[in-house]
């Protein structure tokens, strides 16, 4: 059977330090912060995509610190240097650690707008997390190619093979050498990934079974989703296919409630906050968290409503 190792026994107050976070069973997951130099206008709470750890925000992290935007990651249960790296800690976990982070940063700035943005795995557990209960101290969703390829979007013999691998073999490690898949067109960036031990290279299937999970649970949270919320979206994004997301966004999009922006970059990749054209999603990124507007400096908000409108009507 495919496993989940879940958190232990809440006996102790969850605490932010400098570069730890510790969770209410004593975790420790690593920290990083970006800060400005001085009192920020809002913050962002950070998650990083699966395989994937906090280091994923340096540049975009330390581009907003500029731009008076304080800025928090930290790696997720099972990844980076978090404990048990390699494991999946189930969708309780990494909704509640993402909860009780928020509260904690809410009050260490009590006057600021807190921000919560995902790039794909960690967009799924926002969706996930604010569908199922709502975080009420949230300002506003950011999510950059949310993970959202559920099971019900993928063809049956893909779903056949994980379900008898995944209780066959749960323990097997795959890598993805071979896929034929571009990420990005940062080749350097993605050199560097390959280099760095923090990396996970080789997944356990049921991990991947695990996150398979919670892609299903964002995607049928999408008329849940009620916050203000960007969705930024690469064209070229051959990790999330187009079929999941558009199916996410029109149901998203039907309700007129909270503030709504999608974005379509068409030369951007999945890693859209990594790719050669990140400093423009990083640009719409700061112009709708301080400026306030859905008309991005960009226009990528124009590109997707040509994309979406015959879709929506």
């Amino acid at each position: 059977m495919p496993m989940i190792y879940p958190p232990g026994s809440k006996n102790s107050s969850a605490q932010l330090t400098d570069n730890l976070y510790r969770t209410k069973d004593g975790a420790s997951l690593p920290l990083r912060q970006w800060l400005p130099k001085t009192e920020p206008k809002a913050v962002i709470i950070a998650l990083h995509g699966f395989n994937d750890y906090s280091h994923f925000f340096d540049r975009p992290g330390t581009y907003f610190s500029a731009q008076g935007i304080a800025c928090f990651a930290y790696d997720q249960r099972g990844f980076g240097a978090a404990p048990k790296r390699g494991l999946w800690a189930g969708i309780p976990a990494y909704t509640d650690d993402l909860r009780i982070l928020v509260r904690l940063v809410k009050h260490r700035y009590p006057r600021q707008p807190i921000y919560v943005l995902g790039e794909s795995m960690g967009g799924a557990v926002i969706i996930t997390a604010i569908g199922q209960v709502g975080i009420p101290e949230v300002e506003g969703v950011i999510l950059a190619a949310p993970a959202l390829w559920a099971r019900q979007t993928m063809p049956w013999y893909q779903t056949s093979l994980l379900w008898v691998l995944a209780h066959s073999f749960p323990w097997l490690r795959l890598s993805g050498d071979g896929v034929g898949v571009k990420a990005s067109d940062n080749i350097e960036m993605l050199r560097e990934l390959g280099r760095d031990p923090l990396i996970i290279k080789k997944t356990r299937i049921e991990a991947i079974y695990g996150l398979t999970d919670l892609m299903d649970a964002a995607f049928d949270s999408a008329d849940q989703l009620r916050a203000n919320t960007l969705i930024l979206y690469g064209e070229n994004d051959e990790i999330i296919p187009k079929k999941p997301t558009y199916d996410f966004l029109q149901r998203f999009l039907s309700s007129d409630r909270e503030r709504k922006t999608v974005a379509f970059y068409p030369q951007g990749y999945h890693m859209l906050l990594r790719d050669l054209q990140a400093p423009i999603a990083w640009e719409d990124i700061a112009a709708w968290i301080n400026l306030g507007t859905d008309k991005l400096p960009s226009g990528a908000d124009r590109r997707a409503n040509e994309v979406l409108k015959p879709l929506l009507y």
